[in-house]
């Protein structure tokens, strides 16, 4: 008889989620596109062996991309779906636990990574098929954003990049950050800006540079990236739960701080997820007085990427049938996910963490 997996740390089931935001939308040609990115995967040979590549699919990469961006120009979502697989396995070597992957090697790989999709000729990353894949990847990109979108693609990139190389820090030296600290930084690793660019370009949308980046607007997709980043600690808790030292995420931080087991620190974890949602709500909801369809459809792409990445976590296999307990991902494995009528907090006032705060500043009343 084959052991059952051994049990979380968080408990048998995860919390009810508080998300009033429509959560099934998903783009008509999800299926045309996962079929047209799994055919470029093996085109490229991205995966090494079968078993690479059944973990691959098992981020349900396609699933993600077509539920955070549910409309617009299949080609703009396909490529958005390819470069979600590619930065998939690369967060796979990010999260080895390899000996190989400190936080010189991530910082390494990121300063060429980000050359590469600035000038694609630079070529300073080391022949292979993930090269090349991401060649291909950099040079149809180049084709189809304008300059700035392309440039706050770039952005969205660095993003990723800088808070992969601060959780790597972290490990590097053992240490578990303060909470502050971790709600500033941590959430950069989830490439809120890389993947809410393919939005708009799927769209056809181009918001002007100044109200893209103004105060209102900036708050906003931070305060999506806590959101999605808190959801997917949750989630993807078991699949490193492995590593030593802990996994620097939501549920450890809150644990380190308080003396308490990860299971204790579920409720802390969720209620400042859901601070931060009812913010969420209430600016964008204020921000969509008086606002042109363009902006409004921004704002509704904003609840996309929140409730789109919390249905696709759900349905993953990568977190559902982790790797540190299976051999291979289990085809239909999903967790069982409830939703709350309510927020798990009382009180809409801002909490008493500096990095946090000041987005509370951007909402009247």
């Amino acid at each position: 008889m084959t052991a059952s997996p051994r049990p979380s740390r968080l408990g048998s089931r995860l919390p009810s989620f508080y998300c009033p935001l429509e959560r099934d939308l998903v783009h008509p040609e999800a299926k045309q596109v996962e079929e047209r990115a799994v055919a470029w995967l093996d085109a490229f040979g991205v995966y090494p062996d079968p078993v690479e590549r059944a973990w691959g699919l098992a981020t349900h990469s396609a699933d993600f991309s077509c539920r955070i961006v549910p409309e617009g120009d299949v080609e703009a979502v396909l490529l958005f779906t390819e470069w979600n697989y590619w930065a998939n396995a690369v967060d796979d070597w990010q999260d080895s636990g390899s000996d190989e992957v400190g936080t010189g090697a991530v910082v390494e790989h990121g300063a060429r990574l980000l050359r590469t999709i600035e000038d694609p000729g630079a070529s300073v990353l080391p022949a292979g098929p993930m090269t090349a894949a991401l060649l291909d990847l950099v040079t149809r990109t180049h084709a189809m954003l304008t300059p700035y979108e392309l440039r706050r693609f770039v952005e969205g990139t660095r993003d990723w990049l800088l808070g992969a190389a601060w959780r790597a820090a972290q490990a590097e030296a053992g240490t578990m950050p303060g909470l502050n600290d971790f709600v500033a930084m941590g959430p950069l690793a989830n490439g809120t800006r890389f993947s809410l660019t393919w939005s708009d370009v799927a769209r056809g949308d181009r918001l002007p540079a100044d109200v893209l980046c103004s105060p209102a607007l900036t708050t906003l997709t931070d305060a999506a990236g806590f959101v999605v980043s808190a959801d997917n600690d949750l989630f993807s808790y078991d699949k490193d739960d492995h590593l030593e030292p802990r996994e620097v995420n939501l549920v450890n931080v809150l644990a380190h701080q308080e003396n308490c087991s990860p299971a204790e620190a579920v409720p802390l974890a969720v209620a400042l997820r859901d601070r931060v949602m009812v913010l969420f709500t209430r600016l964008r909801a204020q921000s969509e007085e008086g606002a042109d369809g363009e902006l409004r459809r921004h704002l509704a792409a904003l609840g996309h990427y929140v409730a789109g990445s919390l249905t696709w976590q759900s349905r993953a296999p990568r977190y559902a049938s982790p790797r540190n307990r299976h051999v291979l991902p289990l085809a239909d494995a999903r967790f069982e996910v409830a939703f709350a009528d309510a927020p798990g907090v009382a009180g809409t006032e801002p909490p008493d963490l500096p990095a946090l705060a000041s987005w509370w500043q951007r909402v009247r009343g």
